[in-house]
Formats: C-alpha cells, sequence, structure tokens
C-alpha cells in the first residue's frame, strides 16, 4: 500500500477548504496509508513566523517536516494550503529528498497577492474576480488583507515565489475545473503539469421528497458572496412568497438581518452539515450570486445529488458541474436576470426538465472510481 503524507495549514477561520480535507483524507485512507502533517494558523504569532514572512520559509515547520518524512518515508506528499505557518520551504525539501509532490490549489490568492499596486491587480470594471478586491479610494497599496498592509505585503513576496515554484519545480498541479487550468497555463505554467480532480464529496441519505416553497443560501455571508443581491432579487420576483432561508456566518450577518425585516426570511447561523442537507433537500431550488471565481462549488454539487435546482451565476468554472443547456444559470451581475431564473421555478415543465437529470449528471461527475482513478496515476 502506497504511503500518501498530506500537508495543510488551517485557515484562522474554519472554512469549505479546511472541511474538505477531512472529507479526502477519508477517502483516500481507503486505498493508501495516510499520515496528516498541519499547521494552524490561528496561535499568536512567534518569533519563527515573523522570520518566515521574510524568508517565505519557517525554520521550525521545516524541521518537523523532515522528522516527520524520515518517519513515515511517503512515497508521496499531497500538499494543500502552506500560507503561512508551513510557508514555502517545504517545497525545497521535497526537492532536495527527490520526493513526488502533488500541489492542490483551491484558490487564486497566487494571482491576487502577487501585485505591488491595487491598480495592476484590479480588472477594468475595478473588481477582482478572484477574491472580491475592490480598489479603494485613491488607495496605492495592492491589501489583500484589508486590515494589514504588511502583511498584504508579505504575501506578496510569498506570491512571486509560489508562482515560481509552480513554474520550475518538479510538482503534479491539481485544480478543481478546467477553468483554473486556463488560468494557470496562463501564468506560463505547462499545461502537462496541470491535472482536473475534482474534490470527492459523500452524497449520503439522498432520498428524493417533495419539494416545498422554499428556497436556500449555504454559505459565508459577505459582500463578495453575492448574498444582498440574492435577497433583493428574491423580494423583487414572484416567487418572494417562497420562503428564503440564509444558512452561514459573516460580517455582513448583523447588516442584513436588520435591513431586511421580511417574514418569509430567515438566517439560520452556523448549522451542522445534515441539518443544511436537509434544508436542501426540501427546497425547491438554492441560490448564490457569488461575485467570485469557484472551484468546486459544494452547496450546489449537494443539491443536485439531492434533485434539487441551483440558481447561479454562469461564470468562471461553474457550469461544468451542470448539463449542457441548463436553464436556471443566469448572467453574472445581471440581477433581472436572476429575478428571471426565480420566476422560472414556476414553471412546471422546465422545472421538472432541469431537475430530471441533475442527480445521475453529478453523480458521474464525482465518481468516487473515477477520482481514484485519476489520483492514481498522478502518483505512479
Amino acid at each position: 500500500m502506497k504511503k500518501i503524507l498530506i500537508v495543510h495549514n488551517f485557515y484562522k477561520e474554519f472554512g469549505g477548504e479546511d472541511s474538505n480535507i477531512y472529507e479526502e483524507i477519508d477517502f483516500l485512507k481507503k486505498k493508501y496509508e495516510i499520515l496528516f502533517f498541519y499547521e494552524e494558523n490561528k496561535k499568536a504569532l512567534n518569533v519563527y513566523d515573523l522570520f518566515s514572512f521574510i524568508l517565505r520559509s519557517n525554520i521550525k515547520t521545516n524541521k518537523k517536516f523532515v522528522d516527520t518524512i524520515n518517519d513515515f518515508n511517503p512515497d508521496t506528499v499531497y500538499i494543500h494550503n502552506t500560507w503561512f505557518k508551513i510557508n514555502l520551504g517545504i517545497f525545497k525539501i521535497l526537492k532536495k529528498k527527490k520526493i513526488k509532490g502533488i500541489l492542490k490549489i483551491h484558490n487564486f490568492r497566487y494571482k491576487c497577492g502577487k501585485y505591488l499596486t491595487a491598480k495592476k491587480h484590479i480588472n477594468p470594471d475595478a473588481r477582482c474576480h478572484a477574491c472580491g478586491f475592490e480598489k479603494p479610494f485613491l488607495s496605492f497599496f495592492n491589501k489583500y488583507y484589508s486590515e494589514s498592509l504588511l502583511k498584504s505585503i508579505f504575501l506578496y513576496f510569498y506570491s512571486l515565489k509560489y508562482i515560481k515554484i509552480l513554474k520550475h519545480y518538479p510538482l503534479t498541479l491539481v485544480v478543481l475545473n478546467e477553468f483554473h487550468k486556463s488560468k494557470l497555463i496562463s501564468q506560463g505554467i505547462n499545461e502537462d503539469k496541470i491535472k482536473v480532480i475534482y474534490n470527492p464529496i459523500n452524497f449520503e441519505n439522498n432520498i428524493s421528497v417533495e419539494k416545498s416553497l422554499s428556497l436556500v443560501y449555504a454559505g459565508r455571508i459577505s459582500k463578495e458572496k453575492g448574498v444582498e443581491e440574492v435577497i433583493t432579487s428574491w423580494m423583487n420576483s414572484r416567487v418572494s412568497h417562497f420562503t428564503l432561508y440564509i444558512i452561514g456566518e459573516g460580517n455582513l450577518k448583523t447588516t442584513l438581518e436588520k435591513k431586511y425585516n421580511n417574514k418569509n426570511l430567515h438566517f439560520l447561523g452556523h448549522l451542522p452539515n445534515e441539518q443544511v442537507l436537509d434544508y436542501i433537500r426540501n427546497a425547491k431550488a438554492v441560490v448564490t450570486a457569488t461575485k467570485l471565481y469557484e472551484g468546486q462549488p459544494r452547496l450546489l454539487c449537494e443539491a443536485s445529488s439531492l434533485g434539487t435546482v441551483s440558481i447561479y451565476p454562469s461564470f468562471g468554472g461553474m457550469d461544468e458541474f451542470f448539463p449542457k443547456l441548463y436553464k436556471y444559470s443566469f448572467k453574472q451581475f445581471d440581477y433581472q436576470d436572476l429575478e428571471r431564473k426565480l420566476n422560472l421555478l414556476n414553471d412546471k415543465i422546465v422545472f421538472e426538465e432541469a431537475t430530471k437529470n441533475l442527480k445521475m449528471n453529478i453523480l458521474q461527475k464525482l465518481d468516487k472510481e473515477s477520482i481514484y482513478s485519476k489520483f492514481s496515476k498522478e502518483l505512479s
């Protein structure tokens, strides 16, 4: 049985990427011997962390990493997030030891952090579709972290080195959709190094039920996720009598709760995944108006497995997870089109046609044996 060392740096606030790590570990354990090497950004910064920002290599983490490799003797090291406690020194260690490395890239931080000025970061419409950054008035520096210029500068130097590693180190790069692959190629990275392998998702208890007159948004409640646009489009639509459930936490939650006082609108906060799935299973549709490129949209994939329609912006790689000619996607940033798609829920024929192939399409796309096969090919 091949041995895989999985490496991940947990974020300060636990998110979807962190959650997926545990599912992927359980998934790979069935066919490989797994050891998990991780760090967390929750702890207070120490002297090693401060030096690691400058050196882009954490001396303390490197020692632990080398000791783990010597003890476990992995065939492959499978790396996820390295920002910031783990940092980039581990790639040099792998190269020196000639150990095969696979790097899964979940987000576009490398693209957004590599600019020193705000002008270079954003596109012509003054918005970054990868991270949600919007150039503040008269702002010069690219403050990826709005609360910290210094941390943003550290990320700048980290990103420059990270991209060099992607280009020149002997790594297999894994992304979650063809759209992201094309973005990496545009950065000058060899196409042959980049593989599209989906995240495994456990589709449990997916018995179809009669759909209630309800809609669900689940995820971070923030500006870049378009939650307010979901609410206003729903209120202006002909399905405003549906109940809209907003599940999750975020910096806009309290503001939106106070601003929109509607008997059919319910903010449920954070819920266990089992409860979220129950809401999705019973809903007529899930809705998102995210303004960002998404990797593998978990909410939408879970909804499809439960036979629930997804209303989402046709943007980035999202269309890859739906059947061709799918009728419930809307033009990104066109919220009148979003209203039209919400209204389309009242059309019984269109609704039944859309739900017919949803479940089969996503189960074929995320077939576990297919994911195993693609992953094992990269181990050889």
